[in-house]
């Protein structure tokens, strides 16, 4: 798995500068006991890309173990990225590097987005997945975001 081989501390970093915000949710389950299953839509702006949100719904457990962070959300995310600003980037990015990770169950499951750089196509591709210590998921999602040609993407 090659994104195990990032050091820890540069994970937490990029985890960091894109800070995730929730735009609404939508009850699926009715838990007589604790929160309600919940399908939940989130924002995040790329941190290296100004005039870029990413769009992630997925779905979160509830119940007694979702009340109180044990359980382990599922394995599907879907994701739109879109431009909703002057796009500009901040500094040169690499081909492929992850920009956003949060935890999906209290040990090893992450909710991950990668953003490719398609430089031909001077395009943004965002690929979002759930991974494993030991084993990922093949459920993935995947969305482009074009730039005008006359703003090439800087590459490292």
């Amino acid at each position: 798995m090659k994104l195990l081989r990032a050091p820890l501390c540069c994970v937490l970093l990029m985890a960091a500068q894109a800070q995730a915000e929730q735009v609404g949710e939508v009850d699926t389950a009715f838990k007589l006991i604790g929160p309600d299953h919940k399908i939940v839509v989130e924002a995040y702006d790329d941190p290296k890309v100004t005039g870029v949100t990413c769009y992630i719904s997925r779905a979160r457990t509830g119940g007694i173990s979702g009340a109180f962070g044990l359980a382990e959300d599922k394995a599907e995310a879907s994701i739109a990225c879109r431009q909703v600003g002057p796009v500009r980037v901040t500094q040169p990015l690499p081909k492929r590097e992850e920009v956003y990770s949060e935890r999906l169950s209290i040990l090893f499951k992450r909710l991950r987005v990668v953003r490719m750089v398609d430089g031909p196509r001077n395009t943004l591709v965002y690929l979002t997945y759930s991974d494993r210590l030991v084993e990922g998921s093949p459920k993935n999602s995947i969305t482009a975001v074009p730039i005008d040609r006359a703003n090439p993407i800087p590459l490292k």
